[in-house]
């Protein structure tokens, strides 16, 4: 089946499979340009006629994914010899050196396969935290922007910023940290030029300070003034690990939470990456701000950081959403992958009974919108932004299921058939629409290779 990539005026997406949808809807939804119009009950059709039917009988719908944490970047950098087997900061230790190699063309590149690869795996909006600004990346943020725009997906851009380096009592080379002043006025003039605060926003800006250990106090309080102006969220690593936790102990003599209230900045206009370390008073006190939590599992287990404790957080008020993180820590950007993984990991931490598939959905859709804060994505609603991705189970290993959606996550689901932005179709038959993949693998690879020759010269 092939589809325009522009919506017509009105689709019946018809009696799917299954649906995961906040009311009934089995007999799917009518979309309307970019919003959803109207869910169709069991044995329904829409009230009004409708322009294109499209058969979803063999497909299961889902909200489109949402990934709230990742670093484009480092897709150029999977399973480097130099980092494999190690924990995050002899990781960053070992990658730093390759990725202060990186140039503009390499975030074009690195930018647009992220974004595919999310595509692909049924994503339609996407955070990334980019804080390597090196001589050579300083319009870094200005390169993702055009990606995403020419790709058609949503996403949230994270200007990042790392200002204190190794000769500061750091982590980060002096090659890869910023001047203060520097970050702070690119962060005015990206928030001024290219983000979008209104309802279907496609592009927004976020502030992220990259982490405890690579900015200094200063740097993250003026960083938190300028977002409250602007209004704009806040992204951080937080509670990664226990290292981390030494580290704020050392030199601020309090514990990375207590260092973040510290600075005034423990509130719900701020979302952290990982959040794994806290203890019970730390998850309350997470849970009374309305902080949101970026849950990130295969990352956590690769680099064995820990586990979130998602079940705690959630039950005090914090609102969790899913993320891919890096693709060298995680080596995949494949978000219907980790619906799956976070499911399994919570399973073990919690207990079979007290997590289920369902779980897993909302994490990655409506917790990983209130995460970030958007309301208009998230969930099969009326008036929310035709997002939506559908998977077909026409292979061996869904063969027998019984429940599609239950299906889907535990039979390990890892393409997309068919996915809209904004009512736009990106994905057809399991095809990105518009990219010859091709050539952008071919020049990826390309990339990759060459980024690791200079690294050895």
């Amino acid at each position: 089946m092939t589809l325009q990539r522009k919506a017509t005026k009105r689709i019946w997406i018809k009696e799917p499979l299954a649906i995961y949808a906040p009311e009934e809807a089995s007999g799917g939804l009518v979309i309307e340009d970019e919003k959803i119009t109207e869910l169709v009950s069991e044995g329904q059709r829409p009230s009004e006629e409708v322009d294109q039917v499209f058969d979803a009988s063999d497909l299961v719908v889902l909200p489109g994914l949402i990934n709230t944490h990742h670093h484009f970047y480092q897709n150029l950098s999977r399973s480097f010899p130099n980092a494999l087997n190690q924990p995050l900061f002899t990781w960053l230790e070992n990658l730093y050196p390759l990725w202060a190699k990186l140039s503009i063309a390499d975030i074009s590149i690195s930018t647009r396969l992220a974004l595919s690869e999310l595509l692909l795996s049924g994503c339609t909006t996407t955070v990334d935290h980019h804080y390597l600004f090196s001589h050579e990346l300083q319009n870094a943020i200005d390169v993702q922007v055009s990606e995403a725009s020419d790709l058609g997906m949503r996403a949230v851009l994270c200007r990042g910023s790392m200002s204190l380096g190794v000769d500061e009592g750091g982590l980060p080379p002096s090659s890869v940290v910023q001047d203060e002043k520097i970050i702070l006025a690119d962060s005015e003039r990206l928030i001024k030029t290219h983000h979008d605060s209104g309802e279907g926003s496609m592009l927004q800006i976020a502030l992220a300070p990259c982490s405890p250990f690579s900015v200094t106090r200063q740097l993250m309080e003026a960083t938190s003034e300028i977002a409250s102006t602007h209004n704009v969220k806040i992204h951080t690593h937080l509670g990664e690990t226990e290292d981390e936790t030494r580290f704020c102990l050392d030199h601020y003599g309090m514990r990375p939470l207590d260092y973040l209230e510290d600075m005034s900045m423990l509130n719900n206009e701020i979302w952290l990456a990982h959040g794994i370390h806290f203890n019970t008073n730390e998850i309350a006190r997470l849970g009374s701000a309305k902080v949101g939590v970026s849950h990130c599992p295969s990352s956590n287990m690769i680099l064995s950081s820990g586990i979130c404790p998602v079940f705690e957080l959630e039950k005090a008020g914090v609102n969790v959403g899913l993320g891919v993180d890096g693709s060298s820590s995680n080596d995949s950007s494949n978000m219907i992958q980790e619906l799956r993984e976070a499911m399994l990991l919570q399973r073990l931490k919690s207990g079979a009974s007290k997590i289920s598939h369902l779980d897993a959905i909302r994490w990655g859709t409506s917790g990983s919108a209130a995460c970030i804060g958007r309301s208009d994505i998230g969930a099969l609603s009326v008036g929310k932004q035709a997002d939506i991705a559908m998977f077909s189970l026409k292979e061996p290993r869904f063969s027998g299921f019984s429940d599609a959606l239950a299906s889907l996550i535990l039979s390990g689901a890892h393409k997309a058939d068919f996915v809209l932005v904004a009512g736009n179709w990106l994905v057809e038959n399991g095809e990105l629409t518009g990219i010859d993949l091709e050539k952008m693998l071919a020049d990826h690879q390309q990339a990759s290779e060459k980024l690791v020759r200079r690294f050895d010269s």
